[in-house]
């Protein structure tokens, strides 16, 4: 497996991650969390400071982190990563030693590119089972997401079951790695 903040796609192209910095990518993160099509992340009336407070709780928070996924060097995608047992499904499902939470969103574009997103959310995975006391990824999308849905079980997520948060109806699923490994035949891409 490449190095877990490199992943490289013959056919796409390179992906890297950095941590996100609220100050300096708060006007790129707002753009994309309120567009339209990032509806599911439920800040389409955001402003910017809004944007730039929450990735400074996230920032701060101990159990929460974001970052920037890169392709080809240009900002591409967010990542937020979470401890369910803390934040987010805290009470609300059966967790796991090595349990990790995720949520990501692919920047918009007018010219999308087949298999973006798949490569994306294989990079998001690998990145975080590059941590070796990582056992489980767990998310929550909502009921409606199918997009979402179809994505995940391309890397091997299931679906547990539907839970309901404050915010929306959820279908907690959970990967691990071997259902990952299996899904992506035991490679980044």
């Amino acid at each position: 497996m490449s190095h877990p903040g490199k992943q490289q796609s013959a056919a796409i192209g390179e992906f890297a991650v950095r941590p996100l910095d609220p100050a300096a990518d708060a006007e790129l993160v707002h753009g994309w969390v309120t567009h339209p099509k990032a509806a599911f992340w439920l800040m389409g009336d955001a402003g910017l400071a809004d944007v730039e407070r929450e990735y400074r709780s996230i920032a701060a928070h101990p159990h929460h982190d974001a970052f920037i996924g890169l392709h080809d060097g240009a900002p591409a995608f967010l990542i937020e990563r979470y401890d369910p047992t803390e934040v987010e499904l805290k009470g609300l499902y059966e967790a796991e030693p090595g349990d990790v939470g995720m949520h990501f969103l692919v920047a918009p574009t007018d010219t999308p590119v087949h298999g973006f997103t798949r490569a994306v959310i294989t990079t998001v995975m690998a990145f975080l089972f590059a941590d070796p006391s990582v056992r489980r990824v767990v998310v929550e999308p909502d009921v409606t997401n199918s997009a979402v849905q179809a994505l995940n079980k391309a890397v091997g997520f299931e679906v547990l079951r539907e839970i309901a948060k404050p915010e929306k109806d959820a279908l907690l699923s959970a990967c691990t790695r071997a259902q990952f490994e299996a899904a992506t035949g035991g490679n980044d891409r």
